[in-house]
Protein backbone atom coordinates (compact mmCIF):
# COMPACT_ATOMS: atom_id res chain seq x y z
CA UNK A 1 0.00 0.00 0.00
CA UNK A 2 2.03 2.86 -1.16
CA UNK A 3 0.89 6.71 -0.67
CA UNK A 4 2.32 9.49 -2.48
CA UNK A 5 2.46 13.08 -0.33
CA UNK A 6 3.04 16.16 -2.08
CA UNK A 7 2.43 19.53 -0.20
CA UNK A 8 2.43 23.08 -0.96
CA UNK A 9 2.51 23.23 -4.93
CA UNK A 10 1.06 27.60 -4.70
CA UNK A 11 0.32 27.52 -8.04
CA UNK A 12 -0.61 31.81 -9.59
CA UNK A 13 2.53 32.45 -7.42
CA UNK A 14 4.11 35.55 -8.73
CA UNK A 15 7.62 37.04 -8.33
CA UNK A 16 9.65 39.78 -9.87
CA UNK A 17 8.84 41.63 -12.89
CA UNK A 18 10.20 39.24 -15.65
CA UNK A 19 6.99 38.08 -18.02
CA UNK A 20 6.39 35.23 -20.49
CA UNK A 21 5.73 36.01 -24.22
CA UNK A 22 2.24 35.61 -24.03
CA UNK A 23 2.42 38.46 -21.03
CA UNK A 24 2.69 35.74 -17.58
CA UNK A 25 4.56 36.18 -15.11
CA UNK A 26 7.66 34.10 -15.93
CA UNK A 27 7.78 32.56 -12.23
CA UNK A 28 3.53 31.98 -12.25
CA UNK A 29 4.95 29.44 -15.22
CA UNK A 30 8.23 28.03 -13.91
CA UNK A 31 5.67 26.60 -10.64
CA UNK A 32 2.98 25.66 -13.17
CA UNK A 33 5.54 23.70 -15.24
CA UNK A 34 7.47 22.40 -11.94
CA UNK A 35 3.93 20.56 -11.38
CA UNK A 36 3.54 19.11 -14.38
CA UNK A 37 7.04 17.38 -14.08
CA UNK A 38 5.70 16.22 -10.41
CA UNK A 39 2.65 14.81 -11.88
CA UNK A 40 4.67 12.96 -14.70
CA UNK A 41 6.64 11.28 -11.92
CA UNK A 42 3.56 10.34 -9.67
CA UNK A 43 1.92 8.83 -13.03
CA UNK A 44 5.54 6.67 -13.06
CA UNK A 45 5.50 5.45 -9.78
CA UNK A 46 1.55 4.21 -10.11
CA UNK A 47 1.05 4.91 -6.18
CA UNK A 48 -2.42 3.48 -4.53
CA UNK A 49 -2.88 7.14 -2.55
CA UNK A 50 -1.69 10.35 -3.97
CA UNK A 51 -2.09 12.65 -0.50
CA UNK A 52 -1.96 16.82 -0.88
CA UNK A 53 -1.24 18.53 2.34
CA UNK A 54 -2.39 21.76 1.28
CA UNK A 55 -2.13 25.36 -0.34
CA UNK A 56 -2.64 23.93 -3.80
CA UNK A 57 -3.23 27.86 -5.08
CA UNK A 58 -1.30 30.60 -3.27
CA UNK A 59 -4.31 33.02 -2.66
CA UNK A 60 -7.62 32.40 -2.16
CA UNK A 61 -9.02 33.70 -5.37
CA UNK A 62 -6.15 32.27 -7.74
CA UNK A 63 -5.54 33.47 -11.25
CA UNK A 64 -7.28 32.05 -14.43
CA UNK A 65 -4.32 30.66 -15.64
CA UNK A 66 -3.36 29.17 -12.33
CA UNK A 67 -6.60 27.41 -12.01
CA UNK A 68 -7.05 25.66 -15.06
CA UNK A 69 -3.55 24.33 -14.98
CA UNK A 70 -4.94 22.95 -11.21
CA UNK A 71 -7.59 21.00 -13.45
CA UNK A 72 -5.68 20.12 -16.03
CA UNK A 73 -2.89 18.41 -13.76
CA UNK A 74 -5.22 16.82 -11.52
CA UNK A 75 -7.36 15.46 -14.33
CA UNK A 76 -4.90 13.89 -15.72
CA UNK A 77 -3.78 12.34 -12.40
CA UNK A 78 -7.39 11.18 -12.28
CA UNK A 79 -7.10 9.58 -15.73
CA UNK A 80 -4.05 8.06 -15.71
CA UNK A 81 -4.16 6.31 -11.88
CA UNK A 82 -8.04 5.63 -12.51
CA UNK A 83 -7.65 3.14 -9.16
CA UNK A 84 -5.63 5.57 -6.29
CA UNK A 85 -7.57 7.79 -4.31
CA UNK A 86 -6.76 11.52 -4.14
CA UNK A 87 -7.34 13.30 -1.57
CA UNK A 88 -6.59 17.31 -0.94
CA UNK A 89 -7.05 19.17 2.00
CA UNK A 90 -7.06 23.34 1.93
CA UNK A 91 -4.39 24.86 3.80
CA UNK A 92 -4.12 28.15 5.01
CA UNK A 93 -3.63 29.75 1.45
CA UNK A 94 -6.80 28.01 0.38
CA UNK A 95 -8.81 28.85 2.84
CA UNK A 96 -11.33 32.01 2.44
CA UNK A 97 -10.85 34.09 5.82
CA UNK A 98 -15.00 34.46 5.83
CA UNK A 99 -17.57 31.34 5.36
CA UNK A 100 -19.71 33.24 2.78
CA UNK A 101 -16.47 32.66 0.66
CA UNK A 102 -16.20 29.58 -1.08
CA UNK A 103 -13.07 27.56 -1.53
CA UNK A 104 -11.59 26.86 -4.56
CA UNK A 105 -10.65 23.73 -4.38
CA UNK A 106 -14.12 22.37 -4.84
CA UNK A 107 -13.43 22.81 -8.31
CA UNK A 108 -11.97 19.58 -8.25
CA UNK A 109 -14.54 17.11 -6.82
CA UNK A 110 -16.28 16.43 -9.85
CA UNK A 111 -13.26 14.83 -11.01
CA UNK A 112 -13.47 12.16 -8.50
CA UNK A 113 -11.22 14.11 -5.54
CA UNK A 114 -11.85 14.10 -2.17
CA UNK A 115 -11.43 17.58 -1.17
CA UNK A 116 -11.39 18.44 2.63
CA UNK A 117 -12.14 22.00 3.48
CA UNK A 118 -13.97 23.49 5.81
CA UNK A 119 -14.18 20.83 8.15
CA UNK A 120 -12.25 17.85 9.08
CA UNK A 121 -13.09 14.47 7.57
CA UNK A 122 -12.53 10.79 8.34
CA UNK A 123 -11.99 8.99 5.16
CA UNK A 124 -12.08 4.96 4.73
CA UNK A 125 -10.27 3.50 1.67
CA UNK A 126 -10.03 -0.10 0.43
CA UNK A 127 -13.09 -1.40 2.38
CA UNK A 128 -11.57 0.28 4.83
CA UNK A 129 -8.32 -1.44 5.38
CA UNK A 130 -6.82 2.60 5.14
CA UNK A 131 -8.56 4.97 7.52
CA UNK A 132 -7.27 8.66 6.87
CA UNK A 133 -8.00 11.43 9.12
CA UNK A 134 -8.09 14.34 7.18
CA UNK A 135 -7.45 18.16 8.43
CA UNK A 136 -7.78 21.13 6.86
CA UNK A 137 -6.56 24.56 8.36
CA UNK A 138 -8.78 25.64 10.75
CA UNK A 139 -9.35 27.91 13.80
CA UNK A 140 -8.23 27.37 17.24
CA UNK A 141 -10.02 25.54 19.25
CA UNK A 142 -12.10 23.67 16.09
CA UNK A 143 -10.32 20.78 15.10
CA UNK A 144 -10.99 17.49 16.17
CA UNK A 145 -9.41 15.34 18.25
CA UNK A 146 -5.98 13.30 16.42
CA UNK A 147 -7.06 9.35 17.13
CA UNK A 148 -6.67 6.67 14.74
CA UNK A 149 -9.40 4.43 13.85
CA UNK A 150 -9.04 1.74 15.78
CA UNK A 151 -10.69 -0.75 12.76
CA UNK A 152 -8.82 0.26 10.33
CA UNK A 153 -5.47 -1.70 9.29
CA UNK A 154 -3.30 1.67 8.08
CA UNK A 155 -3.66 4.78 9.69
CA UNK A 156 -2.81 7.98 8.31
CA UNK A 157 -3.40 11.80 9.47
CA UNK A 158 -3.24 14.15 6.37
CA UNK A 159 -3.00 17.61 7.94
CA UNK A 160 -1.73 21.52 7.28
CA UNK A 161 -0.11 22.93 9.84
CA UNK A 162 2.52 24.10 12.27
CA UNK A 163 3.81 21.83 14.67
CA UNK A 164 5.34 23.75 17.67
CA UNK A 165 8.87 23.69 18.67
CA UNK A 166 10.05 22.08 15.18
CA UNK A 167 10.17 24.78 12.50
CA UNK A 168 13.04 27.72 12.18
CA UNK A 169 11.53 30.98 13.18
CA UNK A 170 12.04 32.31 9.87
CA UNK A 171 9.62 29.63 8.77
CA UNK A 172 6.30 31.61 10.80
CA UNK A 173 3.86 32.86 8.72
CA UNK A 174 3.61 36.20 7.68
CA UNK A 175 0.44 36.76 5.96
CA UNK A 176 -1.92 34.59 7.34
CA UNK A 177 -0.84 32.23 10.27
CA UNK A 178 -1.97 28.38 9.92
CA UNK A 179 -2.99 26.66 12.73
CA UNK A 180 -0.54 25.32 15.23
CA UNK A 181 0.00 21.72 16.73
CA UNK A 182 1.61 20.58 19.89
CA UNK A 183 3.73 17.22 19.05
CA UNK A 184 1.68 15.78 21.97
CA UNK A 185 -1.82 16.56 19.86
CA UNK A 186 -0.16 15.38 17.00
CA UNK A 187 0.84 12.16 18.64
CA UNK A 188 2.91 10.55 15.44
CA UNK A 189 3.22 7.48 17.35
CA UNK A 190 -0.24 6.73 17.19
CA UNK A 191 -0.11 6.67 13.45
CA UNK A 192 1.27 4.92 10.61
CA UNK A 193 1.79 7.69 8.65
CA UNK A 194 1.23 11.50 9.15
CA UNK A 195 1.31 14.04 6.13
CA UNK A 196 2.36 17.61 6.94
CA UNK A 197 1.55 20.67 4.85
CA UNK A 198 2.86 23.93 5.44
CA UNK A 199 6.34 24.17 6.00
CA UNK A 200 8.22 24.59 2.49
CA UNK A 201 11.38 22.34 3.15
CA UNK A 202 11.12 18.52 3.64
CA UNK A 203 11.59 17.68 6.87
CA UNK A 204 10.97 14.70 9.51
CA UNK A 205 8.66 15.67 12.92
CA UNK A 206 9.12 11.92 13.96
CA UNK A 207 10.10 8.79 12.30
CA UNK A 208 6.52 8.22 10.45
CA UNK A 209 5.77 12.19 9.79
CA UNK A 210 7.22 14.47 7.75
CA UNK A 211 6.63 17.31 5.90
CA UNK A 212 7.23 16.93 2.20
CA UNK A 213 8.34 21.14 1.49
CA UNK A 214 6.89 22.71 -0.98
CA UNK A 215 7.50 21.95 -4.99
CA UNK A 216 9.34 25.28 -5.74
CA UNK A 217 10.22 28.36 -3.94
CA UNK A 218 7.49 30.32 -3.03
CA UNK A 219 7.97 31.69 0.21
CA UNK A 220 8.55 34.85 1.45
CA UNK A 221 12.29 34.00 2.25
CA UNK A 222 13.53 31.71 -0.20
CA UNK A 223 17.41 31.97 0.66
CA UNK A 224 16.48 31.02 4.31
CA UNK A 225 15.41 27.40 2.79
CA UNK A 226 18.34 26.78 0.09
CA UNK A 227 20.63 27.21 3.31
CA UNK A 228 18.27 25.08 5.39
CA UNK A 229 18.67 22.82 2.71
CA UNK A 230 22.08 22.99 2.40
CA UNK A 231 22.95 22.52 5.93
CA UNK A 232 20.70 19.39 6.03
CA UNK A 233 21.94 18.37 2.89
CA UNK A 234 18.21 17.94 1.13
CA UNK A 235 18.61 17.52 -2.29
CA UNK A 236 15.86 20.81 -2.54
CA UNK A 237 12.17 20.37 -3.47
CA UNK A 238 10.48 17.19 -4.06
CA UNK A 239 7.91 15.09 -2.49
CA UNK A 240 7.67 11.62 -0.35
CA UNK A 241 6.77 8.32 -1.42
CA UNK A 242 5.95 5.88 1.37
CA UNK A 243 5.16 2.45 2.08
CA UNK A 244 2.47 1.82 4.51
CA UNK A 245 3.21 -2.00 4.87
CA UNK A 246 7.26 -2.22 3.98
CA UNK A 247 7.60 0.96 6.19
CA UNK A 248 9.59 2.04 3.83
CA UNK A 249 10.04 5.79 2.72
CA UNK A 250 12.23 7.82 -0.16
CA UNK A 251 11.99 11.74 -0.69
CA UNK A 252 11.89 11.73 -5.05
CA UNK A 253 13.66 15.04 -5.43
CA UNK A 254 12.19 17.12 -8.19
CA UNK A 255 14.19 20.28 -9.38
CA UNK A 256 12.06 23.63 -9.43
CA UNK A 257 11.73 24.76 -13.35
CA UNK A 258 13.50 27.92 -12.05
CA UNK A 259 17.33 27.23 -11.13
CA UNK A 260 18.45 29.38 -8.15
CA UNK A 261 22.10 29.92 -7.03
CA UNK A 262 23.00 31.67 -3.58
CA UNK A 263 27.43 32.84 -4.23
CA UNK A 264 29.81 32.43 -1.47
CA UNK A 265 29.13 35.69 0.31
CA UNK A 266 31.62 38.64 -0.07
CA UNK A 267 33.60 40.56 2.16
CA UNK A 268 33.82 44.07 1.15
CA UNK A 269 35.70 45.44 4.19
CA UNK A 270 38.79 47.82 2.90
CA UNK A 271 37.61 47.39 -0.83
CA UNK A 272 37.14 50.34 -3.31
CA UNK A 273 34.36 50.60 -5.62
CA UNK A 274 36.54 49.43 -8.17
CA UNK A 275 37.99 46.67 -6.44
CA UNK A 276 33.74 45.36 -5.12
CA UNK A 277 33.33 45.74 -8.83
CA UNK A 278 35.64 42.95 -9.65
CA UNK A 279 35.03 40.87 -7.15
CA UNK A 280 31.04 41.03 -7.80
CA UNK A 281 32.19 40.55 -11.70
CA UNK A 282 34.39 37.53 -10.40
CA UNK A 283 31.44 35.60 -8.29
CA UNK A 284 29.27 35.70 -11.16
CA UNK A 285 31.55 34.68 -13.85
CA UNK A 286 31.80 31.50 -11.38
CA UNK A 287 28.32 30.41 -11.76
CA UNK A 288 28.40 27.33 -12.97
CA UNK A 289 26.84 27.09 -16.39
CA UNK A 290 26.58 30.83 -16.56
CA UNK A 291 23.86 33.19 -14.59
CA UNK A 292 21.61 33.74 -17.88
CA UNK A 293 18.12 33.15 -16.18
CA UNK A 294 18.96 32.19 -13.07
CA UNK A 295 17.72 33.46 -10.23
CA UNK A 296 20.82 34.91 -7.59
CA UNK A 297 21.90 36.34 -4.84
CA UNK A 298 25.58 37.44 -4.03
CA UNK A 299 25.96 38.64 -0.39
CA UNK A 300 28.35 41.45 0.17
CA UNK A 301 28.97 42.03 4.25
CA UNK A 302 30.89 45.02 5.32
CA UNK A 303 30.68 47.41 2.60
CA UNK A 304 29.79 51.35 3.76
CA UNK A 305 27.03 52.69 1.89
CA UNK A 306 29.01 55.28 -0.26
CA UNK A 307 31.39 52.34 -2.16
CA UNK A 308 27.75 51.14 -3.00
CA UNK A 309 26.63 54.21 -4.71
CA UNK A 310 29.96 54.08 -6.77
CA UNK A 311 29.77 50.42 -7.67
CA UNK A 312 29.15 50.57 -11.62
CA UNK A 313 25.70 50.22 -12.11
CA UNK A 314 25.84 50.05 -15.20
CA UNK A 315 27.25 46.52 -15.46
CA UNK A 316 24.39 45.52 -12.21
CA UNK A 317 22.17 46.63 -14.57
CA UNK A 318 23.29 44.30 -17.33
CA UNK A 319 24.18 41.19 -14.43
CA UNK A 320 19.93 42.19 -14.24
CA UNK A 321 19.22 41.63 -17.64
CA UNK A 322 20.78 38.57 -18.62
CA UNK A 323 19.44 36.51 -15.18
CA UNK A 324 16.04 35.88 -14.25
CA UNK A 325 16.71 38.28 -11.05
CA UNK A 326 19.62 39.20 -9.51
CA UNK A 327 19.49 40.01 -6.14
CA UNK A 328 22.97 42.34 -4.76
CA UNK A 329 22.42 42.07 -0.96
CA UNK A 330 24.83 44.74 0.31
CA UNK A 331 24.87 44.74 3.92
CA UNK A 332 26.85 47.84 6.14
CA UNK A 333 29.10 47.62 8.49
CA UNK A 334 28.30 47.67 12.15
CA UNK A 335 28.78 50.69 13.62
CA UNK A 336 30.52 51.05 16.78
CA UNK A 337 30.77 54.58 18.87
CA UNK A 338 31.50 55.60 22.19
CA UNK A 339 28.41 56.43 24.74
CA UNK A 340 28.43 57.47 28.74
CA UNK A 341 31.47 58.67 30.12
CA UNK A 342 33.78 57.97 27.27
CA UNK A 343 33.92 54.42 27.99
CA UNK A 344 33.66 52.36 24.55
CA UNK A 345 30.84 50.74 24.28
CA UNK A 346 28.71 48.95 20.82
CA UNK A 347 25.42 51.68 20.68
CA UNK A 348 22.26 49.32 20.46
CA UNK A 349 20.99 47.71 17.05
CA UNK A 350 17.88 49.08 15.73
CA UNK A 351 16.78 45.50 15.91
CA UNK A 352 17.27 45.58 19.48
CA UNK A 353 15.95 48.92 19.85
CA UNK A 354 12.68 47.38 18.40
CA UNK A 355 12.91 43.94 19.88
CA UNK A 356 12.61 46.15 23.40
CA UNK A 357 10.40 48.68 22.33
CA UNK A 358 7.83 45.61 21.40
CA UNK A 359 8.64 43.76 24.62
CA UNK A 360 7.08 46.50 26.97
CA UNK A 361 4.41 47.72 24.48
CA UNK A 362 1.01 47.04 26.00
CA UNK A 363 -0.80 44.67 24.29
CA UNK A 364 -4.54 42.65 24.20
CA UNK A 365 -4.66 39.92 25.71
CA UNK A 366 -5.67 37.80 22.40
CA UNK A 367 -1.90 38.77 20.95
CA UNK A 368 1.15 36.52 21.25
CA UNK A 369 4.00 39.13 22.73
CA UNK A 370 6.69 36.33 21.49
CA UNK A 371 5.11 36.32 17.85
CA UNK A 372 4.84 40.07 17.46
CA UNK A 373 8.68 40.57 18.04
CA UNK A 374 9.60 37.86 15.78
CA UNK A 375 7.48 39.58 13.20
CA UNK A 376 8.97 42.70 13.60
CA UNK A 377 12.19 41.45 13.76
CA UNK A 378 11.48 39.22 10.44
CA UNK A 379 10.13 42.14 8.40
CA UNK A 380 13.37 44.93 10.51
CA UNK A 381 15.83 42.19 8.52
CA UNK A 382 13.77 42.13 5.27
CA UNK A 383 13.83 45.92 4.51
CA UNK A 384 17.37 46.23 5.88
CA UNK A 385 18.21 43.67 3.15
CA UNK A 386 16.61 44.97 0.35
CA UNK A 387 16.92 48.57 0.88
CA UNK A 388 20.81 49.00 0.11
CA UNK A 389 20.06 46.71 -3.10
CA UNK A 390 17.11 49.26 -3.68
CA UNK A 391 19.47 52.35 -3.35
CA UNK A 392 21.74 50.26 -6.11
CA UNK A 393 19.00 49.82 -8.61
CA UNK A 394 18.20 53.68 -8.62
CA UNK A 395 21.42 55.27 -9.01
Amino acid sequence: MRVVHISDIHLGFRQYQRQTQAGLNQREVDVAKTLHRVVDKIIELEPNIVLVAGDVFHTVRPTNPAILHAFSQFQRLVQRLPEAQILIVAGNHDTPRTTETGCILRLFVPLGIRVIEGKPDRIPLFNGEVSVLAVPDLPTGSRPSLTPDASAKYNILLIHGEVEGILPKYATALDRTPMTISEEELGAHRWDYVALGHYHVYRSVAPNAFYSGSLDYTSSNPWGELVEERDAQIQGKGFIEHDLAARTHRFHHIAPERKWVDLAPISGEGLSAADLDARIKEALAGCDGGIDGKIIRLVVRDVPRHVIRELDHKALREFRRAALHFHLDTRRPEIVRREGQGAPGRRQSLSETLRDSLRSRTLTSDLSRERLVELGLHYLEEADASAPASEVEAL
